[in-house]
């Protein structure tokens, strides 16, 4: 099943607008500071947004009571996890049509329990290139990730944080080969519920009966009670039907980790 050019550029140029307001308590000045605005591609992640946005409200407290690492983010009462992507965070968090999208940035009182730090953007290359490294294994028995050189990983990471379509796809697509002796093993997917942490499973691209892998078998192998009367399939902001083959997911609505990210809502 050939790769759709213009599904994967529409997946790549969707956004997010987002509105980053410093937690009311943490402010030490008389009037607080407006809002801070941007645009996030939901391929991207937090991290790679939040330093302007950092930067930006130092203004408004003692500096010298605030830890770089101690900074996170929170919406409607959630920690939001910094290594999910953008798009995810959106599709498992928001349940109104209100934009822009209203985040409080928190400084202080870190929520240990509940999120891990980001130790910096060398953690999150880090973490993005080990998971792209996992899907590839999954996909290739890593033969086609383990064979680029490092001029390559750095080709695929400089063109997420850029926001280079063309950057990154120059490399990315020797990872989405799916033909002769690189067909894929498995589909590399994530399945989140907005309480619990993802679930990944072997999903294999043909079932038992030689018919390609649906989206609908997908989602029980991950939840053997799942019940599509009273689901939602959302990926990148859209409801998937169910009977959509989960190779084409693969191709084409595969984050730049090459995972497909599906959240499962409440209909």
């Amino acid at each position: 099943m050939p790769q759709d050019y213009d599904v994967t550029r529409q997946v790549w140029e969707g956004k997010v607008p987002v509105e980053f307001v410093l937690a009311a308590h943490e402010c030490t000045i008389i009037d607080a500071p407006k809002p801070y605005y941007a645009m996030l591609p939901r391929i991207s992640y937090f991290p790679l947004a939040l330093e302007r946005a950092y930067k930006y409200f130092m203004s408004a407290v003692d500096e010298s009571e605030v830890n770089k690492d101690d900074v996170w983010l929170e919406y409607d009462g959630y920690p939001l996890k910094w290594h999910y992507p953008v798009g995810v965070l959106f599709d498992l968090h928001k349940t109104d049509d209100v934009l822009p999208w209203q985040i409080t940035v928190h400084l202080k009182k870190f929520p240990e329990d509940d999120i891990i730090r980001c130790a910096g953007r060398d953690a999150l290359e880090s973490m993005f290139m080990q998971s792209l490294k996992e899907a590839d294994q999954l996909k290739h028995r890593g033969e086609i990730v383990n064979t680029m050189q490092k001029r390559d990983h750095k080709q695929l990471w400089n063109g997420l944080v850029n926001d280079r379509f063309d950057q990154f796809w120059l490399v990315n697509k020797k990872l989405m080969e799916n033909s002769g002796s690189n067909t894929f093993h498995f589909v590399p997917m994530r399945l989140y519920k907005t309480d619990k942490p993802y679930r990944q499973v072997l999903v294999k691209p043909m079932n038992e009966a030689a018919e390609r892998t649906t989206l609908a078998e997908a989602c029980r192998i991950f939840d053997p009670g799942f019940d599509s009367s009273s689901s939602r399939v959302v990926s990148h902001g859209v409801e998937v039907p169910l009977d959509t083959p989960v190779i084409w997911l693969a191709e084409n609505l595969a984050y730049p980790d090459n995972f497909v990210h599906i959240s499962i809502l409440s209909s």
